[in-house]
Parts: structure tokens; C-alpha cells; sequence
């Protein structure tokens, strides 16, 4: 079973992430884990944060000479910031965040921010100070997915599966294009936009938010091609792979919204209008991926590539909403931890605008996640060779029965 789990605060030393149910001899490499994270911290609108640091991750278990050894991969991100950086009060992150105890830690956050985990995190823990929340539910804890999901990725290339995440709209300027979608051009937008006229708006709308001290939100798209028919179960709510998909979605900080295929104008199609019409075998074409012959393809793929709870073999196609970033520049009127008393403006910490751009990055990781655990759960493997010989059996089976 694939999975993972991730340690660190925005602030504390680095990030950890320890992935387990990888399969032995498996490539694996630092530089190819750096990517990923390269790409995330890119995209228009991030704060000065990711002028500072320079994620580099370092691979502490789990792989020698290059191959995975089925056993659990820790990888460990060091927060530059911590080492150089000064927090509230000028007082440096190492006293701030200092594990043991210290007189000097910086002033307490106590003016809380509406739509941050700052106050239920508070009443929960029964915490005074806002940086014992803030810290752990921070974005920067999505370095440590995306390291994690790197390696998901690295997994299910050896079976032909490809994921794309890309920008569909920031602050109400939502794309109108149709067709394939460039990934490349999306790639190379400084929004993650494939559509140059929305790139254009997106910016500007960023750059208004921005003068005003304020922010913006979005919705991402993550396409998956290659994916097998099959994946995921009908049998049992929690085996769906639309449930398995969601949640990790979901996860994911400021998403408030998970659609897939044609999402939520399905409630107003017919059932004419809207189901994804098998193709006959006559009509059927090689596809690229899986290595063969796509089993039942259909004409159109509304339901993004999911029915009953399990894939298709159409691309998967999940999309999220981001809600606007809490920490604004110009905050908004809030009360005191401390004495429950009005507070003209919630504090504010060096923040983003928008990290939209950022999340089709970290979607693709949770969606890379989800299905490597989906894929290890159906073809099982100790080993590469074990999985994809598996995976290789099952394909030919999944054609019409008297072939």
C-alpha cells in the first residue's frame, strides 16, 4: 500500500515526508524529486518566501545506487529561512521556533484571521499563541506532498501515466479555450494557463488584488491520461476512487470544492446529454497509453474518466476551488485571543496574493498519490518487474469477452 506522511512547520528547521509501499527497483533520484518542487514554488503572485528559499531534497532512506529498495523513503527539505531569517520583532526563526525553551521568542499572535485555521486550531489545542497553529497548517507543509508525490509520479511513468495540472481561473478570469490543452504553454505561463488571453487577465486581476492588499482565488484542473480501466472498487464507499480522489483534493490548503469531468453542470443535463456513449470495437483506435489497444473508449468523457467509482481508461479529469489566501495585507477586523476584545485588523505574516498556480502542482501530487496507492492495491509487486508484469496480464484481459 502506498502511502505517506509528512512532518515540520513553515518555520521550524525543514520539512520530512516519509513514503512507504514502493515497489524495489524502482530509478530514483534527488534531482528528480527537485523538479516537482522547482515547480512549485514558481508561479505569479507568490510572496518573498520563495525568494528565499531554494528546496533542495535530500534522500535519507530507502534508496540505494539509484533504485528503491521496497523499504520506506524518508526525504528531508531543509527551510532555509529558519537559518538566516527573523520573524515578529526581528527576533531570528531559530529563537522563535527554538525546540527548547527560550526567553525570547517574539511577540505572540493573538489577533486572529477569519477564514485561517487560527481559531478553531486555538480553541482545540487550548493554545495562546496563534504561531503553534499557523505554523503546521501553513502551505509550506505541500513542499513535503510534492517531494512525496514526485515519487508517486516516478511510479506510475513506468506505466505510461501522465499528469498535467494547469490554471482554469484566478480572481473570476476564467479560461475559454477548448480543445487539447498546450502543457507546454501552461508550463511556461507564469499563472500555469495554457490560454494567453486569460494568462493576460489573471495578471492583471493578481496586480489589482495586490495594490489593494488583498487576495485572490482560483480553480485548478488535473488531467491524468493512461490511467487503466478499473482502478478504484464499486463495492465499498471508501474503496470509490472518486472518494479516494476527493479527499486528497480536498486536502489540500484553501480548496473548498472538488468537481470532475463535467462537474457540476451535470445537474442541469439530461441523461441523453450527458453519459459517455461506449464506441463500438470497430471504431476503436491504438492508443498510446498502456501499450496496446484502450479498452472501451467512449465519445465523449463527461464523467472525467470515472463511473461506479473506478477509472474508465479515459483521462481522469478533476477539478478544485481555491479559496482566496486568509492572511491579507490589509486584514480584516477580527477580536483579540487574549480578551476577546474588537481588533481593528488580524495580523498579518508575509504571505502570497495568490497561490493558485501552486496548487495545479500540488494537485497533480495528491492525484499521483492516490492513484500510485490505486494501481499497488490492484496489481500488487515487491518489485518494478513484479508490478508491471501484473499490470502487462491484466490489460489483455480487458477487452470485449470473446477476444
Amino acid at each position: 500500500m502506498f502511502r505517506f506522511l509528512t512532518a515540520g512547520e513553515s518555520h521550524g528547521p525543514g520539512l520530512t515526508v516519509i513514503v512507504e509501499g514502493v515497489p524495489a527497483n524502482l530509478p530514483l533520484s534527488e534531482e528528480y524529486i527537485a523538479r516537482d518542487l522547482t515547480r512549485r514554488q514558481v508561479g505569479y503572485g507568490r510572496g518573498g518566501r520563495m525568494q528565499i528559499e531554494q528546496d533542495r531534497p535530500r534522500i535519507h532512506s530507502g534508496v540505494r545506487h539509484g533504485l528503491t529498495l521496497g523499504s520506506p523513503i524518508a526525504i528531508y527539505i531543509d527551510n532555509q529561512d529558519f537559518a538566516t531569517g527573523k520573524g515578529p520583532d526581528d527576533t531570528p526563526w531559530t529563537k522563535v521556533m527554538s525546540l527548547t525553551p527560550t526567553e525570547t521568542t517574539g511577540t505572540p499572535i493573538t489577533h486572529l484571521r477569519p477564514g485561517h485555521a487560527d481559531t478553531p486550531g486555538m480553541a482545540k489545542y487550548m493554545q495562546a499563541d496563534a504561531r503553534n497553529i499557523l505554523e503546521r497548517s501553513s502551505a509550506r507543509e505541500s513542499t513535503a506532498r510534492v517531494a512525496a508525490g514526485a515519487v508517486a509520479r516516478r511510479f506510475l511513468e513506468e506505466f505510461l501515466i501522465e499528469i498535467h495540472g494547469h490554471v482554469v481561473a484566478i480572481g473570476g478570469v476564467h479560461t475559454t479555450a477548448r480543445g487539447p490543452i498546450e502543457w507546454e504553454r501552461a508550463e511556461s505561463s507564469p499563472v500555469r494557463c495554457a490560454d494567453p488571453q486569460a494568462e493576460r487577465g489573471m495578471i492583471a486581476t493578481i496586480d489589482a488584488a495586490r495594490e489593494a492588499g488583498d487576495s485572490v482565488g482560483g480553480i485548478i484542473e488535473v488531467v491524468v491520461t493512461g490511467v487503466p480501466i478499473g482502478l478504484g472498487s464499486h463495492i465499498q464507499w471508501d474503496r470509490k476512487l472518486t472518494t479516494r480522489l476527493a479527499a486528497a483534493v480536498m486536502s489540500m490548503n484553501a480548496t473548498k470544492g472538488v468537481e470532475f469531468g463535467a462537474g457540476f453542470t451535470q445537474a442541469d443535463l439530461r441523461g441523453s446529454q450527458l453519459h459517455d456513449v461506449v464506441k463500438p470495437l470497430e471504431q476503436w483506435e491504438p492508443a498510446l497509453n498502456n501499450g496496446g489497444v484502450r479498452s472501451w473508449p467512449r465519445r465523449s468523457n463527461n464523467s472525467g474518466g470515472l463511473e461506479g467509482g473506478m477509472s474508465t481508461g479515459e483521462p481522469i479529469v478533476v477539478r478544485a476551488v481555491i479559496k482566496p489566501i486568509a492572511t491579507l495585507i490589509n486584514g480584516l477586523p477580527t477580536v483579540d485571543l487574549t480578551t476577546g476584545e474588537f481588533v481593528e485588523r488580524a495580523h498579518f505574516e508575509r504571505s502570497d496574493i495568490t497561490f493558485v498556480p501552486t496548487c495545479a502542482v500540488i494537485g497533480e501530487a495528491m492525484v499521483a498519490m492516490v492513484l500510485a496507492e490505486a494501481m499497488l492495491e490492484k496489481f500488487g509487486g515487491d518489485h518494478i518487474e513484479e508490478t508491471k508484469r501484473n499490470w502487462r496480464s491484466y490489460i489483455e484481459t480487458t477487452g470485449p469477452r470473446g477476444t
